[in-house]
Order: C-alpha cells, then structure tokens, then sequence
C-alpha cells in the first residue's frame, strides 16, 4: 500500500462527507486516481459509505476498523507492555476490548516476537493497587464529560447516600482510585468513583462544561493558608514516595492549601508520625494534635 492511501485511511473522518475531487486537490492528483484509492480501500475492508448526486460524497463508517500497526520489534515490544499495563488499571473505560486486544495483538506478531514478549514477562512485574470495591461507571462518565452531558448520580458518604445533579469533567486516576470532578450548581465538588452507586445521563447538555484538562489549568479561586512543615531525614524519605508533599526541600515543605481541606491534610500528616511537625498555620496544628489526643485515648480504657 502506497503512503497516499495510508495517508487517506488516517484522515478519513465518520463526523465529515468528503468527495473525491476535495482529496484529488489535497494529494494533487487526478480525481480518478482517488477514486481507484478509495475503491482499493473499500476492497480491502476499509468500510467507506459513498452517496451519489449532487450532494452526494463518502464517509467513513462510525464503527470502521483502523488499518494495522506497523512497528519496529522494539516498538512492539513497547506496545504490548502498556498494553499488559491497561489491563490492571482497574474499571478502566472502554475495557471490554483490552483483554482481548492484547491476546489479539499477541497472536498477530511473528514467532521470535512471541518469544521475546515470553522471555519478557518472567523479568517484569507490574504491581498495582487491587480495589476491594468496584468502580463500573468509568465508561459512561467518560462519555457524558466529552458530550458535555448533565448526569444524576447516588453517591455513597459516610453520612448515607446521596443523589447529585452534575456535569463531570472527566476522570483522572490517582494512588489506586478514579476520581470524577464535576460542577454542581456553582461548585465544583470532587467524587471518587467506587462510591458512586449509580450514573443517568439526564439529557441536558451545557457546551460551556470545562474540560478535565481546563478545569486543572484553573487557578485556585478557595481560601487558602500558606503552610509550612519540618520533616525528619526518615520523613523527608517517606515524603517523596508521597504526591501532595513530595518537593520537600531539606526537610521543609511549604505550599498553599485550601481551609476546607485542613482537615483532609492533617489526617495525611498524621501517618507520618513523629517524622514531621506543622510549623505553621496555628489552625492545622491543632487539628493534627487533637488527632493524636484522640488516637491516643482510645487506648486509655
């Protein structure tokens, strides 16, 4: 297959009609050339819907089959590993197919290659997070953010369930959990997916909903205090391996945080133990002590 026609197939839109004499012109080349392209494409399987007249044009089917890979043995190596990856990220969306591309993509390489992802595997381990609760509607959020659709969904809190009227941003996967942010009303509120019970697509459609990657680029509008910490050399370690504190620098952390998320942070902080000491805001600090107060006087009776 020449690049033309590979050119084509990757260009090739199901949201668009295009005519011929339109590629004719963006390959400069004769309108009966794209037309013998286009008959080669259709023989080999690519699905093309042609519609005569003079409104007439192709398309490509919504559901069409992309034209196959063509990689290095690196490269294939490379593709199967994050394929084997994918598939334990746990409720990714549109997982039904990830299983079985991989045994697929496994079984169409040569031989030798089989052999060295073979070889590969038994040097290689991937150790992910395996959640006790499951987190089934990946898919259907992922769908309503990218059509900007208004979704009702039962969400599990630790005071009961509780139905919300939203339009999500998306999805993003952190230390083991997707987490949805979406707005609701005026606020922006952040839920993790295991503990939605239930997603409806309710019908609305606001084109105005941001982005996941727009809302992340927005700068913080909360209140926030500056905080500062004093990490031991052990803390320093531990804080590393830890996202939200992991730019400590010789021993000291500081960093604007939300009020509303104190509470949040001084429960992160306790798990440090005597490895990190809040220098300041006065408030954090007392929400870290009374933790302690109250760790330590469940073992007084």
């Amino acid at each position: 297959m020449n690049e033309r026609r590979l050119t084509m197939m990757r260009i090739i839109d199901s949201r668009k009609k295009f005519t011929a004499r339109e590629l004719a012109e963006r390959f400069n080349v004769s309108v009966r050339t794209i037309q013998r392209d286009l008959d080669y494409l259709q023989q080999i399987g690519f699905p093309l819907y042609s519609k005569q007249g003079a409104h007439g044009g192709y398309r490509a089917l919504e559901n069409r089959i992309l034209p196959p890979l063509q990689l290095t043995r690196s490269e294939a190596l490379g593709l199967f590993l994050m394929l084997e990856i994918l598939e334990r990220v746990p409720d990714f969306p549109f997982d039904a197919i990830r299983s079985h591309l991989s045994v697929q993509y496994y079984g169409s390489l040569p031989s030798d290659v089989q052999t060295n992802i073979d070889e590969m595997r038994s040097h290689i381990s991937f150790r992910m997070i395996h959640l006790s609760e499951p987190a089934p509607w990946t898919t259907e959020i992922l769908e309503a953010a990218i059509t900007k659709q208004e979704i009702r969904i039962v969400y599990r809190s630790s005071t009961g369930e509780k139905e919300h009227i939203l339009y999500p941003f998306g999805l993003y996967f952190e230390n083991g959990y997707w987490y949805m942010p979406a707005r609701n009303g005026d606020k922006v509120l952040l839920f993790r997916v295991d503990r939605i019970q239930n997603v409806e697509r309710t019908g609305p459609v606001d084109p105005e909903v941001p982005s996941l990657t727009e809302w992340m680029q927005t700068p913080e509008n909360r209140e926030t205090a500056e905080v500062l910490l004093r990490f031991s050399p052990f803390g320093a370690r531990l804080a590393k391996d830890t996202p939200f504190f992991n730019t400590v620098t010789d021993g000291h952390w500081s960093g604007p945080v939300p009020l509303e998320e104190f509470p949040f942070t001084a429960r992160m902080l306790i798990r440090f133990g005597p490895d990190v000491r809040v220098l300041s805001p006065p408030r954090l600090r007392d929400m870290v002590l009374q933790l302690l107060r109250e760790s330590m006087d469940q073992y007084k009776e």
